[in-house]
């Protein structure tokens, strides 16, 4: 199984998800700057995987604080690395989780020695990797009940092993239909800008052999309305407490097209994911890329010189185009106001 990051011997090590598919590169870091810089322009990206790394960054930084140093120096340390790495993507909630989740476990033990600290930080950070593959497992798993036999399913950006430390989230549904025999394919948009359906979802699909087959973002419609898809499952960036998806730009389109042909539309993400805090999609901050993304193909232009362009890396899907959305714990249905919350509070008891 492909694992995205994971601390090894005092380094963070990821794969660079910008040099696929051509090429297979792992970095390897000692400083919680190189994960966020990697963070900023897409090295590791997908919810779950920032997340990991983000923490796994903060652990870096702990490390880096003498083990004889005064406590106020880790202390110091830890919020310098954990304001760094939450300026890095605003949207993906799981980021800001996990840096907190880190960043909490030091402040609520204020009487630890600094070794101490340092030893529990790099400890929970590591299994965290661990974790979130355990919890794409169990989400794989209470999704594929919702894929018949012979499913084409479409998806849309990455939410595979590579959006995640390992096995994943929409792909992890379609990884344990395939793992209970299930005979289904995979139809992959490309997802422009940055293509990562085409470059991620697709590489990693031939990996494990499972049937993919590449589309335009643009023909999922006219697919869907010949009886070519059966279902569609996507991931998810952040999700609001009323059902309301951030999720790749393209993906509110989809859900349209799908709910207007009779498709199911499922989201698949972990519980870290929802954002109780927020009521409904309208709160969710949409982070806005460089245009030259969208004005370029890697170094290759393809819109006049001086062309203005918007690059809203996040669109938001209402709650009323998504049939259900698939947890760890379980599968969410309308009303989500309620089931939601009753997710949540069940990972807390």
């Amino acid at each position: 199984m492909i694992r995205t990051v994971e601390w090894s011997n005092g380094e963070v090590v990821m794969i660079d998800q910008t040099r696929l598919p051509q090429e297979y590169v792992q970095l390897r870091m000692t400083d919680y700057r190189n994960v966020a810089h990697a963070i900023r322009v897409m090295q590791v990206r997908g919810a779950p995987a920032i997340g990991v790394a983000a923490a796994l960054g903060m652990a870096l930084a702990a490390q880096a604080v003498d083990r004889e140093a005064e406590r106020g120096e880790l202390d110091a340390a830890l919020e310098r690395a954990a304001q760094e790495l939450m300026s890095t993507r605003p949207t993906a909630i799981n980021l800001f989780w996990a840096v907190r989740r880190i960043w909490d476990l030091a402040r609520e033990k204020p009487g630890w020695s600094t070794e101490r600290c340092r030893h529990e930080i790099i400890e929970t950070a590591a299994a965290m990797v661990d974790e979130d593959i355990a919890i794409n497992r169990a989400l794989g798993l209470n999704g594929a009940d919702l894929v018949p036999e012979n499913a084409a399913i479409l998806t849309h950006c990455n939410a595979g092993a590579l959006a995640c430390a390992g096995y994943g989230t929409a792909l992890g549904v379609v990884r344990a239909a395939v793992e209970q025999g299930k005979r289904i394919r995979v139809l992959a948009d490309e997802t422009r800008p940055r293509l990562q359906g085409a470059q991620l979802t697709c590489w990693e699909l031939q990996e494990d052999g499972i049937p993919v087959t590449l589309i335009p973002d643009n023909a999922a419609g006219s697919l869907m309305r010949r009886g070519e898809i059966d279902l569609v499952v996507v991931g998810a960036d952040r999700i609001a407490a009323n059902g309301d998806v951030a999720n790749k730009i393209g993906t509110y389109p989809v859900a349209v097209l799908a709910k207007e042909n009779g498709i199911p539309f499922y989201v698949a993400a972990p519980l870290s994911t929802i954002d109780l805090s927020l009521p409904t999609g309208e709160e969710i901050p949409i982070e806005q890329r460089d245009s030259a993304e969208v004005t370029s193909v890697g170094v290759q232009s393809i819109g006049p010189a001086g062309i203005a362009a918007l690059n809203p890396a996040f669109d938001v899907t209402p709650a009323r185009y998504v049939q259900a959305i698939i947890t760890e714990k379980g599968v969410a249905k309308p009303p989500y106001e309620e089931n939601l919350r009753r997710l949540c509070e069940s990972e807390r008891s």
